[in-house]
């Protein structure tokens, strides 16, 4: 299989289960279009009759040679070698832990999720102790994992900050007798951020995720408080102090954008221009019958705005600055693991979320949804068959995936937002699958022409 496009004035040619990526003159793009496996020894009279009416004879023949030679040489058109590694997805340790501290938030995000932050199931904060219990159910349930990860989520977890600080220590206490150690990421919106709390956060959290859309049009028409204003004011000032503290530790400013701002290449330029360089703007998932939902007729804008950014992105890094794009980050050298690349984020295996009340889900957007609930870190409940099922969900389970060129990359797509939107985990949220390409395009053809500029 293989994937080819036009973007940015480059033919990009993507061999789908080799990952291999060249840029191709219009000859080989043509020629592509009218060859396939099997090859014939000489190319066709047909397809040579019809494209010597553009190119020169001479230079169809040498070309459709060099076709086939990366053909027999398995550059090209070549053979799926991740399928036997389907047959091999089995039940794995649990590895990571989305932890819920809580289920209430200071803001009152339109396109939340999680219903504001309750996830339709009250407003309430974890204690300390089902804390506890959660991080004992991921050292055991970790096997023989040494390194770990947990993201303190919400809601808004700052919002129980002290119960957040006692779960760190407890756990750098218990991670020691097992000899293991647990990565811990926090995603906030920054509200309630003092420099007490940014400190504690830089020391303990590997990575941070700051939430914000961009303008401030933008984020406070999304984002109110509480109280129905905006909250841009509050969070550029935070995340402006916060940002330089980090050093060379990790974060990301993550925006979400929705029918409202189909520009958002600008909300990308406008965080950059705040001073921030790894930043992450992201579709809205809501049912179409809202209004500010991005359905099939958005599409084509939205395809030609992911283009602008590529392009506005390609010109910073043309003048020798730095920014980083979440959604064009791609390393097409080494790239995922076979098994990364068949089952994604490994939700319901490898990950799982834990509630306020010690419920266990598959994911954070699985919370909630009582048929996926797996069990429970206060009565040490686990419900193993669920967890067998997404150990065997994958892109070979998943029909629309198999024939899609984008499979090994995005690997299935979010199983919760399959679930939520189409009632099955192995059938494609088609919007997201569209989006995902077009990111994909992008991000290919950013790695590849910086790849060819570094070779000359």
């Amino acid at each position: 299989m293989i994937h080819k496009y036009k973007l940015a004035g480059y033919n990009i040619l993507l061999d789908v289960n080799s990952n291999a990526v060249n840029i191709i003159d219009d000859l080989t793009y043509d020629l592509l279009d009218n060859v396939e496996p099997p090859f014939e020894e000489k190319c066709p009279a047909d397809v040579m009759t019809k494209l010597s009416k553009l190119y020169d004879t001479a230079e169809i023949e040498e070309c459709y040679e060099e076709i086939v030679s990366l053909y027999k040489d398995g550059i090209l058109f070549s053979e799926d070698d991740y399928a036997k590694y389907a047959d091999t997805s089995v039940a794995s340790p649990v590895k990571s832990m989305c932890l819920h501290v809580a289920h209430d938030c200071n803001l009152r995000c339109t396109y939340c999720f999680a219903s504001t932050g309750d996830y339709c199931g009250g407003r309430k904060l974890m204690d300390l102790e089902t804390g506890k219990k959660a991080i004992d159910f991921l050292l055991k349930m970790s096997a023989d994992r040494k390194f770990l990860e947990l993201d303190f989520f919400g809601g808004e977890p700052l919002m129980n900050y002290e119960v957040v600080k006692q779960i760190v220590a407890y756990a750098r206490e218990e991670e020691k007798k097992v000899g293991k150690h647990i990565r811990f990421t926090m995603t906030t919106n920054g509200m309630l951020l003092t420099e007490e709390k940014m400190e504690f956060l830089n020391n303990e959290m590997s990575n941070i995720v700051l939430s914000i859309d961009g303008r401030k049009e933008v984020n406070d028409r999304m984002r109110p408080r509480v109280d129905g204003s905006g909250s841009y004011d509050r969070i550029v000032e935070n995340f402006c102090k916060f940002v330089p503290l980090r050093g060379d530790k990790e974060y990301y400013v993550r925006g979400t954008y929705t029918k409202y701002n189909l520009d958002f290449s600008e909300d990308v330029m406008h965080l950059y221009e705040l001073g921030f360089d790894q930043i992450s703007v992201e579709p809205v998932t809501a049912p179409a019958d809202k209004p500010y939902a991005i359905t099939e007729r958005e599409l084509p804008r939205i395809f030609k705005e992911y283009e602008t950014l590529a392009d506005k992105i390609s010109k910073i890094r043309s003048e020798g600055k730095f920014i980083n794009f979440f959604h064009f980050m791609l390393d097409l050298d080494a790239g995922p693991c076979a098994i990364k690349r068949l089952k994604g984020c490994g939700c319901g295996n490898e990950y799982v979320a834990v509630s306020p009340d010690g419920d266990i889900y598959p994911c954070h957007q699985f919370v909630g949804i009582e048929d996926f609930k797996m069990g429970n870190v206060n009565d040490g409940s686990f419900n193993y068959d669920i967890k067998n099922d997404f150990a065997h969900t994958h892109i070979y389970t998943k029909p629309d995936c198999v024939k899609c060129w984008a499979k090994f990359f995005c690997s299935g797509g979010c199983n919760a937002n399959n679930f939520i939107y189409t009632g099955d985990v192995h059938s494609s949220y088609k919007i997201a699958c569209e989006i995902q390409k077009k990111r994909l395009e992008c991000a290919i053809m950013l790695k590849a022409v910086a790849m060819m500029d570094s070779a000359e």
